[in-house]
């Protein structure tokens, strides 16, 4: 175990430190304390989901708009089945991509003990089982519902590494679970079920084709984007302070360049630092690097160019991920 900040953090590859930190991990949760929590997607804020105070500190320490609802992760579908209303539709996706990167929007329960600060007022709530086996045994250890939104500050670029939450979080949370980079490296799909709609609230780790082919119908988008119905859909998110051009077919001065595949622009030289997503152009492998290149080039660019990526398979919610990364940011 080592110290990052005020939070310890454990190596969750050794099983001494593992044991150790599920436990402090558990009593944290058990406190009302956050946590930093390895998923497949990216790292989250855990919390205790039926606590609003724990779920309070969670808005307060990313800075977070009390209008955007959380996650919420749970064990199975025999978790969910306690807090929603599963439709047969949600059913077929839950058996089918659960655990792993599919969050589904769905009625809750009336009578659920999730806060209502989780769900921001809603009547409905987001819900996801986690593939991550740490993110599993914390579940299990500490028998009950986790609210985990990424692990970082609200708008800035997701944590796919413990330094990250260290970096971003290190003095708001009681300790931090340290898995290793993230296996998927962005965040999950998420789809709204309530009332037979069957709507894609935000792409991720999931491909929206998959989705489709379980379903056997088309996902549409939401019918007023502006509306905050679920996490991800601000319109300025994932965002470092430096500014990006998206698209771009040439490296302008004083720009650093987000590469994807194995031929750069003629201005790449030397003198140009270059993050590749993927010089193989595989969309999966770019995925996982998006955030950490993001986050590496940010400490030394004031300005970054990003090469176009396909919009097919994983590319659109890349795509999704850098134009929310390239608006206009919210003024404070």
């Amino acid at each position: 175990m080592c110290s990052a900040l005020l939070s310890p953090i454990f190596d969750m590859s050794d099983r001494r430190e593992r044991i150790a930190g599920l436990d402090t991990a558990v009593a944290a949760l058990r406190a009302g304390k956050l946590v930093g929590m390895p998923t497949e997607t990216v790292y989250g804020l855990a919390a205790d989901a039926a606590d609003g105070q724990a779920i309070a500190r969670i808005f307060a320490a990313k800075g977070r708009p009390r209008f955007n609802p959380l996650i919420v992760h749970l064990g199975g579908l025999a978790d969910v089945e306690k807090i929603a209303a599963i439709t047969p539709e949600a059913r077929r996706l839950g058996e089918a991509f659960w655990p792993g990167p599919l969050t589904i929007v769905m009625a809750k329960h009336p009578d659920t003990t999730i806060t209502e600060l989780v769900t921001t007022g809603l009547d409905t709530i987001a819900l996801r089982v986690p593939a991550h086996p740490v993110a599993g045994d914390l579940l299990r250890a500490f028998g009950g519902p986790i609210a985990a939104p990424s692990a970082n500050r609200s708008g800035h670029v997701s944590a796919t590494r413990a330094s990250h939450v260290a970096v971003d979080l290190g003095e708001d949370v009681a300790c931090i679970l340290d898995a290793g980079p993230s296996q998927l490296g962005i965040e999950s799909t998420i789809v709204g079920l309530a009332e037979g709609e069957a709507i894609l609230l935000r792409p991720g780790g999931l491909a929206r084709q998959a989705i489709e082919d379980v379903l056997g119908r088309k996902l549409r988008s939401p019918a007023e984007p502006s509306k905050v119905t679920a996490p991800g859909m601000l319109a300025s998110h994932y965002a470092p302070k430096a500014a990006l051009r998206l698209n771009a077919t040439n490296v302008e001065p004083g720009e650093a360049l987000i590469a994807f595949g194995p031929r750069l622009p003629a201005e790449a030289g030397s003198n140009v630092m270059v993050r590749n997503l993927s010089k193989s152009a595989d969309l999966a492998e770019a995925a996982s690097n998006l955030f950490s290149a993001l986050r590496d080039l940010d400490r030394h660019a004031t300005a970054i160019a990003v090469m176009p990526i396909p919009e097919d398979g994983l590319g659109e919610a890349i795509n999704d991920r850098l134009e929310r990364a390239a608006a206009p940011r919210p003024r404070r």
